[in-house]
């Protein structure tokens, strides 16, 4: 971890607890760096489901605009 830095972040008194541990520390700090900078889009996990979600749902003869919809509708109802 020689090309990292220290930040200071606001965490919870029990992740402050847990973070008393070096490897921790260690772990959390590539955690934080994955999740804020993905190495590329093609290896995001996340960029690559929706990829093959997509392929799928093209194949089975929804379009763009029909997957936009269902998203739409989907994203409008009320969930508890």
């Amino acid at each position: 971890m020689n090309d990292f830095v220290k930040v200071q972040i606001p965490v919870s008194p029990a992740a402050a607890e847990a973070l008393r541990e070096p490897e921790a520390r260690v772990l959390a700090g590539r955690i934080v760096t994955a999740f804020l900078r993905p190495t590329s889009a093609k290896d995001d996990p996340l960029t690559i489901l929706i990829a093959q979600l997509k392929d799928e749902v093209r194949k089975a003869g929804l379009t763009d605009e029909q997957i936009d919809a269902e998203l739409a509708a989907y994203n409008g109802e009320r969930r508890i």
